[in-house]
C-alpha cells in the first residue's frame, strides 16, 4: 500500500457540502508570463509540431504579428481545477468545457481564479461508489480581461475499492505491438498535416467532412515527463523543498516502495506501483494531454487564421503505457451565428487500439469568410 487511504464517509460528504460555492485557494501556479521559453516547453511536451508557437519569423507574418500560446496552453498556468477536500479519495481529471475569448500573445502575464461549484454523489462499476465533483476555472491577462473559462468534473473514488474491484485486470499490457505496427504507427506520427498559414475559409468547409487525423502514442513515461517539465500542474520539487511541501500536505505524497523517496501522489502517471495501488493495472496519462491533442487536432485544422471559440471533451478511458490514441474529428454544422461569426461544429473522438472512444467530445471553430471579408482573429 503506497498511497494514503481515505473514505468517502457521510460526515466527509457534509464537511464537502459546506465548501461548494466557494473561491479555492490556488497554492500553485507553473507558468504566469508566457514567454517563449515556456510555450516552446509547453508545446514539446504535448507534441505538437505546429511552428506558429515555437517560430518568432514564422508568428511575426501573421495577424498576432508574435508568438502566440496555443489555447492548451493555459493548462501549464493552472490544470482548471484545485486538488480540495475527501483527503485521501483518488481524483481522476475527467473533462473540460473550454470557452476562449482573447489569445495569450507572448509575453502576456495570466492569473487564474477557480470556483467549487458543486458534486454529486454516483455508482461506479471501477470503485463501488464516487463523487462526481465540479469546478470552474477562469483566466484573466494583464488588462484585467477574461481570456477563457474552463468547467471541469472530477471522479472521486477509494483508492481500496477501486483494487477490490479490479475492472482492468483483463487488460492486455503492455499492448503486444508488432514492429510494423509500431513503424506505421511512426509514419503516421510523423505524416501529421497542419494546415497554417493556408487560409480555410468557411465556404469552403462541408458538413460531413473529415478532419485528418493525428496519432499520439505508444504512451511511455518520456512522454509523461516531457508533458509534465511543460504543464507543471503539480508541485515538482526536488529534495528538501520536495520535504518542504509533503510535511505540510502529507496526502500529496506516498513513499516509493523500492526507492524508499518520497513521491506526489501524480506519480500514478509514471510510477506503476502508485498507480496499482489506486486500482489501475500501469501507469497513465493525465486527462490535461487528452484535451490537449484534441485541441492540437483542431488547431491543425483550422489554420492560424481559425479561431477555437469552444472545446468540449470526456475523459471516458484511461490511455496507459503502451496505449496509442487516433484523434478524429468530422464537420456536423456550418452557420452564422448571432455575432455574425462564422462557425464550424466539429465532432471529435479519441480512439485506442482496443476500439474505444477513450476522447468523445465536440468544439466550435469560427473561420474567416471568403464573401463577407471576415477574420476573426482580427476581432480578438
Amino acid at each position: 500500500m503506497v498511497l494514503q487511504e481515505g473514505r468517502i464517509t457521510h460526515d466527509a460528504l457534509e464537511q464537502f457540502k459546506r465548501r461548494v460555492g466557494t473561491k479555492l485557494r490556488i497554492s500553485w501556479q507553473f507558468n504566469e508570463m508566457a514567454s517563449r521559453e515556456v510555450i516552446r516547453n509547453c508545446v514539446y511536451g504535448i507534441g505538437d509540431p505546429n511552428i506558429l508557437w515555437v517560430d518568432k519569423e514564422y508568428a511575426g507574418h501573421t495577424r498576432y504579428r508574435t508568438i502566440v500560446a496555443p489555447p492548451y496552453w493555459l493548462y501549464s498556468v493552472f490544470p482548471t481545477y484545485v486538488q480540495q477536500g475527501l483527503p485521501g479519495v483518488h481524483a481522476f481529471h475527467s473533462g473540460n468545457d473550454w470557452e476562449f475569448y482573447k489569445p495569450v500573445l507572448m509575453n502576456d502575464c495570466i492569473k487564474p481564479e477557480c470556483i467549487f461549484t458543486g458534486f454529486e454523489v454516483k455508482s461506479s462499476s471501477f470503485a463501488g461508489m464516487m463523487v462526481m465533483e465540479y469546478q470552474e476555472a477562469r483566466y484573466y491577462n494583464q488588462r484585467q480581461e477574461m481570456i477563457a473559462r474552463a468547467k471541469t468534473w472530477i471522479v472521486r473514488t477509494e483508492r481500496a475499492a477501486a483494487r477490490k474491484k479490479r475492472k482492468y485486470s483483463q487488460l492486455e499490457l503492455p499492448h503486444p505491438w508488432t514492429e510494423e505496427e509500431l513503424r506505421c504507427i511512426e509514419d503516421e506520427a510523423l505524416a501529421e498535416q497542419i494546415r497554417g498559414s493556408e487560409v480555410r475559409y468557411w465556404e469552403d468547409v462541408k458538413v460531413g467532412e473529415e478532419l485528418a487525423p493525428i496519432v499520439k502514442g505508444p504512451l511511455g513515461i518520456t512522454d509523461e515527463l516531457a508533458f509534465f517539465a511543460g504543464w507543471g500542474g503539480i508541485p515538482l520539487k526536488a529534495h528538501g523543498l520536495a520535504f518542504q511541501v509533503f510535511r505540510q500536505h502529507p496526502s500529496w505524497s506516498f513513499r516509493d516502495p523500492e526507492t524508499c523517496a518520497l513521491e506526489p501522489i501524480a506519480g500514478v502517471h509514471w510510477n506503476k506501483a502508485a498507480a496499482n495501488a489506486a486500482g489501475l493495472p500501469l501507469p497513465y496519462h493525465a486527462g490535461v494531454q487528452s484535451q490537449s491533442w484534441t485541441m492540437e487536432l483542431l488547431l491543425n485544422w483550422m489554420g492560424d487564421e481559425g479561431w477555437l471559440k469552444r472545446n468540449y471533451a470526456e475523459y471516458r478511458h484511461f490511455v496507459y503505457f503502451s496505449d496509442v490514441i487516433w484523434l478524429k474529428g468530422k464537420v456536423t454544422k456550418k452557420y452564422c451565428d448571432e455575432n455574425g461569426d462564422f462557425c464550424v461544429d466539429i465532432e471529435t473522438n479519441g480512439i485506442n487500439q482496443r476500439g474505444e472512444n477513450a476522447i468523445p467530445g465536440y468544439s466550435t471553430v469560427i473561420l474567416p469568410s471568403r464573401e463577407a471579408h471576415t477574420w476573426p482573429t482580427e476581432k480578438l
